[in-house]
């Protein structure tokens, strides 16, 4: 296809770039994952008209999509905004451009190759490696566009990189066939978006009556980042805990058989929380809590998870070993430290240390739960290896950070889509919301609002049969892109021949 005018070129990478702003619209909290689909549509159609300079297209519909669906990374910045606050605006900037990389090289990949159908494996590899490269980040997945609509269930049987794989070849059928005025292959695409979406909801596994099972009491304290740590608010967050955790059975509920509390939900080290313990074994009697709390061993700093038992101690213990960079530990630490700084949501200057890796926990009538601890939830990856099949995915997690705009929404999404994966109930208990019980197959059954304090009492569904995915994890995705990938590479060697 023939390069248009240079005038009318001139808009390639203003449409890229705004391509990817409404993108970023299928993201909470705005889920208008069907218009988003046409911005992704949009960028393939793109390079058919505008065949040069694949790199710049890539790049510039990265840093839009990025720079709107990760807006929240400016929140961590404004908690101490006096001492941080001038760091946001470049890192918005700086992770946004960062990101956008991996699909620029994804482009300029299958430019090389000569071939418009080879985008479609370099860019789901590229999804694939920013989930793994320098401890991953997939947070932005773009099969996570897909989650308020039925097509997300698909990730039971082949993950969110198939699922991504999938969007991507349908997108690019559709954009060639917009590009081309091929009115065959855009039928096409219609239907096989049909197909994707009644073959979603076909994998929604049917919703369970909880009545007879288990009752999780969720804690959500609400206790705002900016005074978290105050000294004369600490005390009233502590007792607001202690008095949800004593409250009567909500009507018409069992008395609860577990009670969890947020992320950090003790504002001191466990070596020091021996009173406090005792305070929470009173107010639960014979129930086991589990809750965040900060502890230390030697000089390292870990951010943990404890279960607690009837006589004040504890008898579970599990530390975060999926660690946010420059959250809460910093790489380089030594040449941060040199301009102040630091882990924004680390109380110790060196940063958190890493845990031995995924951890289980004995939770009595209610079964065996894998941990997970804020951010960890966002790595299908660490759920898979795990090595066992819990009866229940249980989160702990402080959302204060990432305000109350898009982050809260973007991490309960990602939490939904691992219950899927796994065919696993979830429950989360988040600082300032939101706390959820969600089902094996991804319905929030009860949740409590963003930015409000209280508890939920709620029964604990019953586990889905194991998923494909649960089984096989991310595998067939890597082999099947390293067939198309190397099928790539070797056209690209026999056209040179």
């Amino acid at each position: 296809m023939p390069e248009p005018r240079s005038w009318h070129s001139a808009l390639r990478l203003p449409l890229a770039l705004g391509g990817g702003l409404i993108y970023a619209l299928g993201q909470a909290p705005f889920d208008l994952c069907y218009v988003a689909i046409l911005a992704l549509i949009s960028v393939f159609a793109l390079i058919r008209v505008y065949p040069k300079s694949w790199i710049s297209t890539g790049w510039a519909f990265g840093l839009g999509y990025f720079g709107l669906s990760l807006g929240w990374i400016v929140e961590p910045f404004q908690v101490d905004a006096a001492a941080t606050g001038w760091m946001a605006p470049f890192a918005l900037i700086g992770i946004a451009a960062g990101l956008a990389l991996f699909w620029a090289m994804a482009f300029w990949s299958a430019q090389q190759t000569g071939r418009f159908w080879h985008l479609v494996p370099f860019w789901a590899a590229a999804e694939l490696l920013r989930a793994y490269v320098l401890t991953g980040f997939p947070w932005g997945h773009v099969a996570y566009v897909w989650a308020p609509s039925p097509a997300i269930q698909w990730v039971s049987l082949i993950g969110a990189h198939g699922l991504g794989l999938a969007t991507l070849a349908l997108a690019a059928f559709a954009g060639h066939a917009v590009a081309g005025r091929l009115w065959w292959q855009g039928i096409v695409a219609v239907l096989a978006g049909f197909v994707l979406l009644i073959g979603g909801f076909l994998l929604q596994p049917p919703a369970w009556d909880v009545s007879g099972r288990p009752v999780v009491r969720l804690v959500q304290p609400n206790a705002p980042q900016t005074e978290k740590w105050d000294r004369d608010r600490v005390p009233m967050f502590f007792d607001r805990q202690v008095d949800y955790t004593a409250a009567p059975p909500t009507a018409g509920k069992a008395a609860p058989s577990l009670i969890v509390w947020p992320e950090t939900a003790l504002p001191m080290l466990l070596e020091n929380a021996g009173d406090a313990l005792f305070v929470i074994s009173q107010a639960a009697g014979d129930v086991p809590v589990v809750l965040g709390i900060q502890r230390s061993d030697g000089d390292n700093y870990y951010n943990s998870l404890i279960v607690t038992t009837p006589d004040g101690s504890f008898d579970q213990l599990y530390d975060k070993h999926h660690l946010v960079p420059f959250g809460e530990y910093m790489p380089v630490a030594d040449l941060f430290a040199r301009f102040n700084v630091l882990g924004l949501a680390s109380r110790a200057e060196g940063g958190y240390s890493a845990g031995d890796g995924p951890g289980r926990l004995d939770l009595g009538a209610v079964g065996t739960a894998l941990p997970l601890i804020c951010y960890e939830a966002v790595f299908a990856q660490d759920v898979y290896a795990a090595g066992y099949r819990p009866d229940l995915l249980l989160q702990i997690t402080n959302d204060a950070w990432f305000g109350s705009w898009s982050g809260p929404y973007q991490h309960l999404a990602q939490a939904r889509i691992r219950a899927i994966e796994q065919g696993l109930p979830l429950v989360r208990a988040a600082n300032t919301g939101v706390s959820a019980v969600i089902d094996g197959g991804g319905r929030v059954l009860a949740s409590l609002p963003l930015n409000e304090a209280g508890y939920l009492d709620w029964g604990l569904p019953a586990p889905e049969p194991a998923t494909i995915y649960s089984r096989t994890g991310d595998l067939p995705v890597f082999l099947l892109l390293f067939l198309l990938i190397g099928g790539a590479l070797l056209t690209r060697r026999r056209d040179s021949d």
